[in-house]
Parts: structure tokens; sequence; C-alpha cells
């Protein structure tokens, strides 16, 4: 039997305010290729299916035209929900989904025998064995009186993570002995590298669950929560497969994957790299290097490669600054889009109150004085000095008129 892992799908994320709603077709498109050149028979994900709770109408549409998709093939599919995912919206349409051989497990239900999926072979035997473990939330972790300390209340949040693991590999022992089981889970573990889009669970990721406390029952735990894809130190084969797609500039360097198993060969799992369907680049350096590189980009992808830009310079100047806005508002490349940029300062100007000694207050000095030593940090001839102090001179002559004509 073949299975593929796959999670984090974020449905109607947006990088930047621009929706990865392209993005995500793509993966479906290649998905499917995948699934039928590969001869999966189950698809797991591991939560977070949808990038907000109450995902847009578009991003749910979606969400129905995969499953479609995906459906076309004789392949097993089981979803579960993500700390992203509202339990009541995925089960919502869960016995229209059950008709299709489609599982979804959106929360922790009261009978945890209803995270147990047996998987049939075509002469009907059970040949597999899926614990879908949904995000476990706190009201679901701590069934008894609320911890006195906060050390108390992460340790019986790790106490519940893992006696619901070990709760539902009882349950696949008890009603499918000798058949081997998998599970799924969505939930940060200890020592996984992160990226700036996870959003953080069980009290902020200080309740980093241990690997170890999965035990050695099952036969492979697919992972989902962490979108950089890596193995954990785990009795039995762990993985975080990644999202499939970017979803912060942080992760531009993450080689994307699934997962497959093949259990007539090992339960060590074979990557597969998902295509790069846009670029998110990442461009630093002075003024005239920003413009070098943004003249030189070549790498071109099926989707518009979004850019961050920062500039880098010694000392603060507002020119250069303006110069920035004027770079970037020109920027005109095709297939090229700049969605955030920002000035950094290696010798950062301080502000007026830092700017004297502390034996003189702010209060005490002349707006002329105080402006004077803010422009000293910057880097202008001559020239541009004396245009600068002019154009002080006569907005304070205005100020004063305006104070004057009110009196």
């Amino acid at each position: 039997m073949k299975i593929l892992h796959t999670a984090d799908w974020h449905i109607g994320k947006k990088l930047h305010k621009t929706e990865l709603a392209e993005d995500f077709d793509l993966f479906i498109n290649w998905l499917c290729k995948t699934i039928e050149a590969e001869e999966i028979d189950v698809l797991l994900v591991s939560g977070d299916i949808f990038d907000l709770a109450n995902p847009s109408s578009e991003a749910r549409r979606q969400y129905y035209r995969a499953l479609v998709k995906m459906n076309r093939f004789d392949c097993k599919i089981i979803l579960t929900g993500g700390n992203h995912d509202s339990p009541a919206m995925l089960e919502a349409p869960k016995d229209i989904l059950k008709a299709l051989d489609i599982d979804i497990i959106g929360g922790m239900p009261q009978n945890p025998e209803e995270l147990i999926i047996p998987i049939k072979n075509s002469e009907e035997n059970t040949e597999l064995v899926i614990a879908a473990v949904p995000f476990l939330r706190d009201a679901d972790l701590r069934k008894s009186a609320e911890p006195e300390t906060y050390e108390d209340r992460v340790e019986a949040l790790k106490m519940g993570i893992q006696n619901t693991f070990f709760e539902a590999a009882q349950i696949c022992e008890r009603k499918y002995p000798a058949v081997p089981a998998l599970a799924m889970g969505h939930l940060f573990t200890a020592g996984i590298e992160t990226s700036e889009s996870e959003r953080d669970i069980q009290i902020g990721n200080l309740a980093a669950f241990e690997a170890s406390r999965f035990g050695s029952y099952f036969k492979y735990i697919a992972l989902g929560h962490i979108h950089k894809p890596q193995r954990v130190a785990a009795a039995v084969p762990a993985f975080y497969s990644g999202s499939p797609l970017p979803l912060s500039f942080s992760e531009r360097r993450d080689e994307k994957r699934i997962l497959v198993i093949d259990t007539e060969e090992s339960w060590e799992p074979r990557s597969i790299a998902v295509p790069s369907f846009r670029s998110l680049l990442k461009i630093s350096g002075s003024l005239e290097e920003l413009s070098l590189k943004l003249e030189q980009l070549e790498e071109k992808k099926d989707l518009e490669s979004f850019i961050e830009v920062e500039l880098q310079e010694e000392q603060y100047d507002a020119l250069k600054i303006y110069a920035l806005d004027e770079l970037v508002s020109g920027f005109q490349k095709e297939g090229y889009r700049i969605v955030k940029h920002r000035a950094a300062f290696k010798n950062q100007l301080k502000g007026a109150g830092q700017a004297f000694s502390a034996q003189r207050q702010l209060q005490d000095l002349q707006p002329k004085d105080v402006f004077l030593e803010l422009i000293a940090k910057h880097e202008y001839d001559d020239g541009t000095k004396q245009d600068i102090l002019s154009a002080f001179d006569e907005i304070l002559e205005d100020l004063h008129r305006d104070e004057n004509a009110e009196l």
C-alpha cells in the first residue's frame, strides 16, 4: 500500500496582501498527477487545511474543487483539522464527504474510537489502520482540575497529548490486532526548526512535546503544523511533511515536498519535491547595489515573483529613503513585483531627546538648535544643507506668524 503524506495547505493564505490561490491550484494539479503516477492508495493531510477558521467563500470553493479533482483517482483521502481550522466548519459536510470515501476529523471527538479509520484492500480486508488525531486544544487535553502552577499546566498538556496517542494505539491494537497502524498529528514537537508563518500553539510553543512520548506502536507518524519539512526524534519514523507552498519569506529557501510511504518496502518515507511555482526573493544592499540587482533579475517561474527589498546604509539619510521609495515605485519588470521595502541604517539617527547631553532639557532648546543637531547626522552637501535650512526657516517663520495672528 502506498501512502502520501502532506499538510499545512493553508487555503486562503495571503502573502503581503496577495492571494496565493493560483499557487494552490497549481499545487493541486501537480498533486493529482503525482497521485496517479505513484498509484497512491491513501492521501493524508495533517491539519491546517485553511488559513483562517472562517475562510472566504472562494477559499471554500477552492477546497471542494481540490477534493473533486483528487476523488477521481482510486485513493482514500483522510484530512484532519489544525490549529488554524474550525472543527465545526470542516465537519459540516462530513456525511457527504464520507459517501465519497473522504474522511474528515476536524476536532477531537467525544468517542476516541471515531479517530480510527481502517483502510481495506481490494479483497475488502483491513490492511492498514489510521489514527487520525487532529489538533488537540487545551479543552481536549485538560480533563481534570486546573493545574496550580505554570509548570504543572505545561506538563498536563504534554500528558494529555501522550495519553491521546496512547489511547488511540490501544484502540487500534484491540480492534485490529496484527494490522499495522499509522498516526496523524498536528502539534509542536521539541527540537524542530520553525519559520515565521506558524502560529504559536500550546502555551506559545513552550509546551513542546517530546517525540519520544509518541511511543513505539505506530509504524509511522504523519505530522503537521511546522512548515519546514523535517524528521523528529521519535522511536518510529515521524516526519513533518512541511507546507507544500512557501507561506512566508523565511521559507523561501525551503525545498517543499510531499512524503510517500510504500508499506511493502519500508516505513521510511521517500521525499518528492514540489515544483516551485513562484520565487520569493530578498534583495539587500546600497541604493546602487539594489538598482543593479533589480536590473539583473532573470529567474522566471509560472507565477509572478515577489520581492522584498532592504536598503542598507551606514548613515541615516532622509534623501536615501526618498530615493528608495522612488526606486520601488518606478520598478517595472514583467514577472516581478516588489511587495515590501524597508531601510536599515547601521548608525541609527538619534531622537531629539537623545541628541543632547543630559544637562540640557529638551524644553529649554530652541527649535533651530534641535533641527541643526538632527541634520548634522545626514550626509548632505553644503548646497543641499543650505536649501534645507532655508526651508526650515520659512516653515518656522510661517508658524510664528500664525501664532501671532491667533493672539
